[in-house]
């Protein structure tokens, strides 16, 4: 598999909010913790499996699971953002809304380039 900047991008997202939802848990917030863990990792796995997808049209699919979760991973980390003894990150938010542009432009440019 060759590894395009949306894998890359994904596992390292999901690699912090792994390490960040380990403080939500040190602040017994085990529902949002895991809420969060759940929706931010799928984003990367969802990316990962697209790469091996059936077809442009199963690509297609999983770049669109992995962009609503990406939507409400969103809504998690505002909420985080909102109280104020979470100590949200600051690179979270910006790299999510990276990873979010980029999966609109490959879903955007895979649907133009669909037979």
């Amino acid at each position: 598999m060759q590894e395009g900047i949306i894998v890359k991008k994904s596992t390292e997202f999901s690699i912090k909010i792994i390490k960040y939802c380990k403080t939500l848990v040190g602040k017994r917030e085990f529902e949002i913790a895991k809420q969060l863990l759940r929706s931010a990792t799928s984003i990367g796995a969802n990316v990962y499996e697209a790469q091996f997808a059936e077809s442009k049209l199963d690509f297609i699919h999983k770049m669109k699971i992995a962009s609503k979760e990406a939507s409400e991973t969103l809504y998690w980390l505002t909420l985080c953002e909102n109280i104020d003894d979470y100590e949200l990150p600051e690179c979270l938010l910006p790299e999510l809304k990276s990873i979010i542009a980029i999966l609109s432009k490959i879903i955007v440019t895979s649907k133009k380039n669909q037979p």
